[in-house]
């Protein structure tokens, strides 16, 4: 699920929720190493920091770049023990061109992607931290490739969609009617044109997963999953119920779930020690 999707849902309902996007677009990644490594026929801009022997990987959300998603890890993540790798997916961010779309197997092709890097840039083993879609995609590499993925932590993240998801999802489709504040954080990474087209496109993408079975994103990946796995989530999470949270804990197993009580979507924006000290834990373990 995206992180915006019910930020423009509840724009002029949910004052909490406007802070949620609000938050995480005034981090930015500090400076580092970075630069563009070709992969499965495309240019990724990555970053890293660090120089531990355990390599991690961050996964971004919808529309979602190494440099607004992930400031607070990049910067603090303990250097001595992790390499941190973060990056943007084809079509986000500065891994363009080309262009985003959405086809039926884009969290795959995200998943592929994400361990092609790591293993182009000489990591033969590494861990997955995958926020909203980007916790989509990891939990899709981390079942696919089982002897790579050391560790796995996903927040924010579904392995299924409903209708009233997609009613959500349609009602915030035209971003002309989000308020400047919300736009502007995502038109400055894209333009206003490719912002508001690329938008429309992820809902479309979106929309193909409620045909499937039960709606299925990705829970079919679930019980194929062997490493360590933690699922961290917000009760107050205003874009994700608890209930998916604990679907990803039932179905992966051995996984644990950890949950922040003042935490909301981007809970490792606002809590970023508490996040990171959670993350390092088990990472370390």
């Amino acid at each position: 699920m995206a992180r915006f999707v019910l930020t423009g849902r509840f724009l002029n309902l949910r004052p909490d929720v406007n802070r949620v996007l609000t938050a995480a677009r005034t981090y930015c990644s500090p400076a580092g190493a970075s630069a563009r490594q070709r992969v499965n026929g495309v240019d990724l801009f990555y970053e890293q920091t660090g120089r531990g022997e355990h390599a991690v990987l961050l996964l971004p959300g919808a529309l979602g770049s190494t440099r607004t998603d992930f400031g607070p890890q990049l910067k603090s993540l303990n250097k001595e023990r992790f390499t941190v790798i973060g990056w943007d997916p084809r079509g986000y961010g500065r891994s363009r061109p080309p262009d985003r779309d959405f086809p039926a197997d884009f969290y795959e092709r995200d998943a592929a992607d994400g361990v092609e890097l790591m293993k182009s840039l000489g990591f033969c083993k590494f861990s997955l931290l995958g926020w909203s879609d980007g916790g989509i995609s990891a939990l899709i590499a981390a079942a696919r490739s089982r002897d790579l993925v050391h560790r796995l932590v996903v927040w924010g993240s579904n392995a299924f969609i409903t209708q009233h998801d997609m009613d959500l999802y349609n009602a915030v489709r035209d971003v002309s009617k989000w308020s400047a504040r919300m736009r502007q954080p995502l038109e400055d990474v894209y333009g206003a044109e490719l912002f508001a087209r690329t938008w429309a496109a992820w809902v479309d993408g979106v929309s193909q997963f409620i045909k499937r079975p039960e709606g299925s994103i990705c829970m079919e990946c679930l019980p194929l999953i062997t490493c360590p796995t933690l699922v961290v989530h917000g009760e107050k999470d205003p874009m994700v119920p608890i209930s998916h949270a604990q679907y990803l804990h039932k179905h992966v197993k051995g996984s644990r779930l950890h949950l922040m009580p003042e935490g909301k979507h981007n809970l490792h924006l606002r809590f970023p020690e508490e996040f990171n000290k959670l993350v390092e834990d088990f990472l370390g373990e």
